[in-house]
Parts: structure tokens; sequence; C-alpha cells
């Protein structure tokens, strides 16, 4: 314990030397025994804030300890030797500290904080943004509701008008680690032909984490998550070992999707009839890159011009090696019905499981099976490190199918992957895979489909062979980036499909000029006997204030356009984008693309107009609404149904508050807002934006740290003081002032302390707001504020306000 320190008052500037508390003062970090609101600190990682109860030992009567419940001792993420080594005292609701050698915890009232520190041996495994599973938080309970709308408009010369509306999004519940979701997905459309609308909810399913086995549990309706198998749709339950709860340096990557939008156009990314993403992007290059990680398998993509135009292709998300660390087991187990369109079960029932083993340090072994009716495959295979040169897995997979029609069929299939970033030459593989398959190999969604349809079967073909790549090269000496993407796809019995897209982008100056790039594009698409070829060149000139020139020329579809346009970035929240473009033998047209981050919406809007051709115009909104326990707030979202949190300002509104992206979002009337830039399983940060607060709002603690589990809506309350400030003198009711060095309170707040004579400098003053005045160790008086504070606070005639005793 602390010795006492005894102050020379003889050294205090102070008229009434007899008049002084200096108690608080007297021990080094000294907190009265109590309770306390404090966010603990564990080296450097903050857990939120707790009620921490500081109590006098029983060998210092005078001094004061921290009390670390059970249950906080559980969130430190010790060891479980380290954590066993730990005994309490307090009739067992505090732990020793002495427990374990260099533990220590110190409180400071002034930041509100408890400094835990603790030798890193006794701790689980740690990285930078990453926090074991005894402190990831499974957030408060509420509901959900997000959305993402589209609309657009068209009039044709020679296709008459047309409208649509589509939406998707998720609705949702939380209560403790579950999360229950609803997927639904709804189109009007209106042509000269008439109108159709449609509202489904396509996708009802509950999820949860399982902390001590790293896995995902699921159940409901679902779509089979794999990497040796075809996925399927199917109503039951699965366990998935689950990447995003390992170290970021452990996971996957999330997909991204490329291409070239000729005009203002909408893209829509789907699987098996899902709609994963859906928004509004302006002509040219679009990367779409905000993809769940959780997304695998093949990916459809359909760009909508606002010409009229169609643009459809795929894309392979397979994983990288699937590989594991010496002793551990990724698995995934499933079991339930399949299911056809809108999850209709098949009566079938259908069990999978898979698995990767790390043997050794570089050698994996891999494993599966699926059992659907009379349907059985076998998968079995290896996957090596290679250390420098990267990592591999290859696997091969056999089905026995007993069909109506054809009887027994049998079939192989193999399959390679590789992964590699070379460092030394800025190049890095992210995923390249190959698949052949014999003609008699059938996947599961085969299978169901002969069952269901038989002679009727339609020709979707069999698969034969799949290559993949996707490529990343940097020449830093030449300031040059290329970038390669490949896919194609053969089958048995129809033609092949084939998208590859390669791209290479230089930064250069030209004089005072900066920054100035120039990207060469080519892109071709071949699905269903068609192709579909493009060369796109673009040059961009920056001339700062947020402001370039862009130049492109594209060729394609058996004509060239030539587009010069403007963007501007007129601050954090909005953008705009003004062009104008010709093609070979046409008219010319002219666009318009506008974005807004808003506090509640994101919305894009854009109009495009060609004499004698098409007028059209476009807007997608994203939003969504949070209700919880703590109160509720409209938002921006980030990935639907995906983890938030929730920022408290206790009642203050309008203080801007920030998580991961660019763009604050500002608390409502009821001082809440939500935050969707967060990542589950990472440690994340958010806080007040100091830069743009108010003149007369102060924050304490503006930063939070926290790690959410999936779907998670996390809650965090900032200290927030609204008011005037003001300088005051503060006198009893028989004449004398509170000593030197009483303090403040509002709300149990310190607004400020006692100097001599009474003078005190109050910050978060309101108009008729009661402070305490504490001494002693305890509130000795009360003071009142006016209901009309002075105009000048810091004028030569202080504020004088009367201090009530408390025995009054």
């Amino acid at each position: 314990m602390a010795k006492e320190v005894e102050f020379n008052l003889d050294n205090l500037d102070v008229s009434d030397r007899e008049n002084i508390d200096m108690s608080q003062f007297a021990r080094a970090g000294f907190i009265m025994p109590g309770q306390y609101e404090m966010v603990v600190r564990v080296n450097k990682t903050e857990i939120p804030a707790l009620l921490i109860t500081f109590l006098a030992p029983e060998d210092d009567p005078k001094g004061s300890v921290a009390c670390l419940s059970p249950e906080l001792v559980q969130q430190l993420g010790l060891k479980p030797a380290s954590l066993a080594k730990i005994n309490y005292w307090h009739a067992g609701q505090c732990a020793n500290l002495s427990s374990l050698p260099g533990l220590t915890a110190q409180g400071d009232l002034a930041t509100s904080i408890l400094s835990v520190n603790l030798p890193q041996a006794y701790l689980e495994y740690q990285a930078q943004d990453w926090d074991p599973p005894a402190r990831w938080d499974d957030g408060i309970p509420g509901m959900l509701f997000d959305y993402n709308v589209n609309m657009d408009y068209n009039t044709q010369q020679q296709g008459g008008d047309s409208s649509s509306v589509s939406g998707n999004g998720i609705a949702g519940a939380n209560l403790g680690p579950w999360r229950m979701r609803a997927n639904w997905q709804a189109q009007y459309s209106r042509d000269e032909r008439g109108s159709t609308h449609q509202l489904t909810w396509s996708q009802y399913y509950a999820y949860r984490a399982i902390k001590a086995w790293r896995a995902r549990l699921l159940v409901g309706q679902n779509y089979l998550t794999t990497d040796m198998f075809d996925s399927v749709r199917f109503v039951g339950v699965s366990i998935i070992s689950d990447d995003n709860q390992l170290p970021p340096n452990l996971r996957g990557y999330a997909p991204e999707v490329g291409g070239v939008a000729k005009t203002n156009a909408k893209v829509t990314i789907s699987q098996l009839g899902r709609i994963l993403y859906e928004s509004q992007v302006a002509p040219g290059p679009f990367l779409i890159q905000d993809l769940n990680q959780a997304t695998n398998g093949t990916l459809d993509v359909r760009v909508e011009e606002q010409d009229g135009s169609v643009q459809e292709f795929q894309i392979d998300t397979a994983t990288i090696p699937y590989l594991s660390r010496p002793g551990q087991v990724r698995y995934k187990v499933s079991a339930g019905q399949p299911a056809y369109q809108e999850f209709k079960p098949q009566g079938t029932l259908m069990h999978t499981g898979e698995f990767s083993w790390g043997i050794t340090n570089g050698w994996s072994l891999l494993g599966g099976l699926m059992t659907a009716g009379k349907y059985n495959a076998y998968s079995l295979g290896i996957g090596r490190d290679l250390l420098a040169f990267g990592a591999i897995s290859f696997n091969a997979t056999q089905s026995h199918a007993v069909l109506p029609r054809t009887g027994k069929q049998v079939g192989k299939s193999y399959n390679v992957n590789y992964s590699k970033r070379f460092e030394e030459y800025d190049t890095q593989v992210t995923f390249a895979g190959y698949r052949f398959s014999e003609r008699s190999y059938m996947t599961i969604s085969r299978y169901l489909d002969e069952i269901r349809y038989g002679d009727r079967l339609y020709a979707r073909g069999s698969d034969k062979q799949t290559y993949s790549v996707t490529l990343n090269k940097q020449f830093r000496s030449l300031g040059v980036t290329a970038y390669l993407n490949y896919y194609y796809q053969t089958y048995w019995n129809r033609p092949a499909t084939s998208r590859w897209n390669m791209s290479v982008a230089r930064y250069f100056d030209v004089g005072s000029i900066k920054n100035i790039s120039a990207t060469l594009s080519a892109y071709r698409t071949e699905l269903r006997g068609k192709k579909d070829d493009t060369l796109y060149l673009s040059l961009n000139l920056p001339l700062g204030g947020a402001a370039s020139i862009n130049y492109s020329a594209q060729n394609g579809s058996n004509n060239t356009t030539q587009s010069v346009s403007w963007y501007q970035r007129l601050d954090e929240r909005n953008t705009y984008q003004l062009s104008t473009n010709a093609s070979t033998g046409e008219a010319p047209g002219f666009s318009g693309y506008y974005s807004r981050t808003g506090d509640i919406t994101q919305v894009n809007t854009s109009a495009s107009y060609k004499a004698g051709a098409y007028r059209s115009a476009g807007l997608s909104v994203q939003g969504g609404a949070t209700v919880t326990t703590q109160g509720a707030a409209l938002h921006r979202t980030n990935v639907a149904g995906g983890t938030r949190l929730m920022v408290d300002t206790e009642g203050v509104s309008g203080v801007p508050v920030q998580g991961g992206g660019s763009a604050s979002t500002h608390t409502n009337l009821f001082g809440k807002a939500v935050i969707t830039d967060v990542s589950s399983y990472y440690r994340n940060q958010a806080g007040i934006d100091l830069n743009n607060l108010a003149d007369n709002v102060e924050a304490e603690r503006p930063v939070a740290q926290f790690t959410l589990t999936e779907g998670a809506i996390g809650y965090r309350k900032f200290g927030v003081i609204t008011g005037q400030k003001l300088m005051a003198v503060i006198r009893r009711a028989d004449g004398s002032f509170p000593p030197f060095g009483a303090s403040v309170l509002n709300n149990g707040r310190e607004t400020g302390i006692v100097s001599d004579s009474g003078n005190v400098w109050l910050s978060g003053v309101n108009p008729g707001v009661k402070m305490a005045v504490r001494w002693s160790g305890a509130t000795q008086c009360t003071i009142t504020l006016p209901e009309v504070l002075p105009e000048d606070p810091t004028g030569e005639n202080n504020l004088l306000l009367p201090c009530i005793d408390s025995n009054d």
C-alpha cells in the first residue's frame, strides 16, 4: 500500500490555511472506498465500463484496493493454468492480486480508468487488433431492420417507358449470443405491357458463435458452406469452424468483384438466386470489396446499364488452400433436407461433413463425406505449406448415385488450389484453382434435379474443367500496378463460359500536376456462346481541392465510346460526377452521378440523357434501424444484418461519433447513434469526433475499444458534458467557504475543484442544474445554478452560488 503523504500547507498561497481538505490527495492514486464506474484497461486493451468496488484491506484500514470480481477476472484473457492460481478474499468476491506475481490494479478517478497490468506470459495468445474469446462481447438484446432499395426509370425511343423498384435486406433480433434473421427481397416493375410485383421472405435462420470450438452454429434455412462439394439450399443445422474467430493473420479473404460500367448502371451480385449486393455505380471501372468474408462458391454478376443493355458474368470465390496448423482440426458438419427455390424441402435427408487436420508443421490431411438419399460422395486430399513458395492443396472426390432413368452412376473430380504472396517480388497470387470432373461425376445439385425433373431435366450441362486465377503485381520503380483475373469453365454437353480481365495502372507527375493516373483494362466475357470484348483506357488528372478531370475511351460491342467527366469531392460526405460521352455514329450523351453519406442513409443518384435514344434516372438508398433495450436509432448500413455498435452520449444530441470509416454520424434527439463499419471478432475502435464537436460540449474518455461477436449489437456509453463554462464563488449559509480542494460534482461527475475563497471554474453548466459539493468523504452541501446564466462567464464579478447544507 502507498504511504500517506503529508502536505506542508505553509507553501500554499491560501488566505484561510485552516480551511483546507487535502485528504483525497494524501495518497497517490488513493480512491475512497465505494463503487465507481470505470473502464478496465488490461495492459493496452480496454474492457467496457463496469462498476468497480474499492475496499479497505484488513491490514490497511485507511487504504483502498480495487476488487476484481470473478466475472472481471474471466475477461482478463488469462491462460487456464494462470486462471487456476487466482484465489479470492472478501467472501470470494475479490481476486487476491498477490496470487500472480506482477499482477497490479490501479484506479484513476480523473480518467475513470482501472489499469490492470499483467505479465504477457499469463495471457492467452493475443495479436494486434485481436482479443482472446474471454473478451468477446455478445452485445445487448435488440431488433434490427436493414434495407437496400433501388429505383430506376427509363424512357427508350423505341421501347416506351419503364420503371422498376427493387429491394432486399434483413430483419432480425438478438438475444444473448443468438442471432435470429429473416432475409427479404422485393421487386416491382412497370412497362407498356403492365406491371408485376413480388415480395418474398427468402430465408429464415438463427445462428450463434460457439467460442470454445471457434465455430458457428446455424439452424434453419441455409446454403451449404463447403470447400469440397457443391453448394445447395437446405433446411437443417450446421456447425462450421469459423475462420473469422481466428487472429486476422490466420483468416481467409473476402472476394472482390470488378468490371466496367458503360453508363450509370445497377450492379447486382447474387448466388443461387439470393441477392448479396445491389447498388448504383457511375460510368467507368467499379470494384466491389464489401462482400462478406463468408461468401464462397460461384457468384452471378449482372450489370444493367441505363441505355438498356445488360452485362452478365460469373466469378469464382473459392477460398485459399484449406490448411490447418499442427494439431488443429477445422471442420464443417451439416444435416437437414435439401430444398428447392424458396426453401421448399425435397424430402431427402442430407448429411455432410468435411475436415482439415494439421498433421505436422507443413502437412494437412483433408477429407469429406456427403450423403443424400441414393447419392453419396467422398473426398480425400492433402495440403502442404510450401513456405517461401506459398501453399497448395489437392483433393479427389468420387460420387455414387442411383438415378431413376440411368441407374447407377459413378464419377470422379479432382481439385488443386494454390495461394502465395511473393513479398520480394511485390506479387500476390490471391487464388489459383483447377478442377477436372469426369462426365459421369455428379454433384448434389444435379442429382436432386434428376430426382425432381427426370426426363424433363433442363440442359444445365455437367461440369468438365474449371480454371481460376487472381494475380496482383507491383512494379514499384515504374509506379505500375498490374492485375489479372481469369475464370474459365467447360462442360461436357454445352459451350464453355469464360471471364477474364486484365488491367495495368500507372501513377506519374507532369510538371506541377501530381499523381496523374493512367489505366488500361481489357475484358472478355463468354456466356452461352456469346462473346463480349471490352478495351478500356482511362486518364485521370487531379486538379487540387479534391477535384479531377477524367478522360476515358471504351471499345466494345461493335462501337467505340469516348467520355470526359468532372469529379468533385465536396467533403467527406458528398461527391458528384458530371460526364459527357459520344459513341460512333450516335448523338452525344450526358450523365450525372451524386453520392451522399448521411447520418441515417447512404444515397446514390444518377441520371442519363441521349438525344433521340433514351432518358433514364436511378436512385439507391441504403440504411437501417436498430432498436434495443438502451434506445433506438436510424443509421447507415455496411453489411445487412451485420455487427454494429450503439453509441450513447447520455441524451446529448448532435454529437459526432466515428467508427472505422471516414464519415462520422451524429447522435439523434435521444443521444443515440449506430455505427455499422464494425468487424466481427476484431478489436475495433470508436469514439467521438473531437474535431467537429460543438464548443459547449466536452467528452470524457472520447475513445472506446471493443470486440464483438458476429451479428452483435454492441453498446458503449460515452461521458458527455454539455453546457457553459464559468467562474463562480461558492459560499455557505454561515458565510464561510467550502475548504480548498473540495470537489463539485454534477450527477457524480467532477466538474470543478474549489480553490481559495470559494473560487471555482465550472464546466458543463446549464440553467437550473443542481451540483453537489463534497469534502471529508461526503457531500456537505449543494448549489443550484440560476435559470439565467451570465453572458460573460469569465467576467470580473464572478457568479455567487449559495451552498445549502445537506442537513437543511
